[in-house]
């Protein structure tokens, strides 16, 4: 089984990384093979609604120049997912809140290719709008119709200079708790295939309040 992780932060080895590292040792530790992929310094376009993805469903976004198709497809390889973002006013990093648009709609119309994949998501913070980002993040997880583990509190860690998250030792604990549940997790998935079938998917509904 293998994890990718997705770092949003645009500092390559700061907080977001070691939350990521974190979690990524317990995976390990119990014989999942992970691996950080950096975005959040990347040049990286929003998505810009042109539903060509949706038409074409050859698991790639059209828009050229970067890395975000070879990344959907590290997501469709992996067992299991971890999207790791700083916080911005409140809010995720705006180079991974653009990777995450455009990979998670080209993933939901190509059949749901991340569908009853483990996925989860860390923050790293200084002081305040953790929790926003959390829930934004977990936006993207539950569209996605993804298994999510858990910890023993919201996957929030704090620090402001790189490095300086490890002296928060609860929030240590929590990363260390959702590796830990993470691999579990995985685990049972895979022993589950095969033997208990999956719930048939079903074509989104769409409804509009505006008759």
């Amino acid at each position: 089984m293998n994890v990718v992780a997705f770092n949003g932060s645009p500092n390559k080895e700061g907080n977001t990384w070691h939350a990521l590292k974190m979690v990524t040792a317990e995976l390990e530790r119990e014989g999942i093979e992970t691996e950080i992929v950096q975005v959040g310094n990347k040049a990286v376009r929003g998505c810009i609604a042109c539903y060509q993805c949706a038409k074409n469903k050859n698991e790639q976004c059209v828009l050229p120049g970067d890395e975000v198709n070879e990344w959907i497809q590290q997501m469709k390889q992996a067992d299991g997912i971890i999207l790791g973002s700083p916080v911005h006013y409140s809010a995720i990093g705006g180079t991974m809140k653009s990777f995450l648009d455009r990979a998670f709609f080209v993933t939901s119309v190509n059949d749901g290719m991340l569908r009853h994949k483990v996925g989860t998501a860390v923050v790293a913070v200084r002081r305040s709008g953790g929790l926003p980002t959390f829930d934004q993040l977990n936006n993207f997880l539950n569209y996605a119709e993804m298994l999510l583990p858990t910890s023993n509190y919201w996957n929030v860690i704090h620090g402001r200079t790189p490095g300086e998250v490890v002296q928060d030792l609860e929030g240590v604990q929590i990363m260390r708790v959702l590796g830990k549940n993470m691999a579990w997790l995985m685990k049972l998935v895979a022993h589950g295939k095969g033997a208990i079938p999956p719930p048939e998917r079903e074509d989104k509904t769409l409804f509009s309040f505006i008759h």
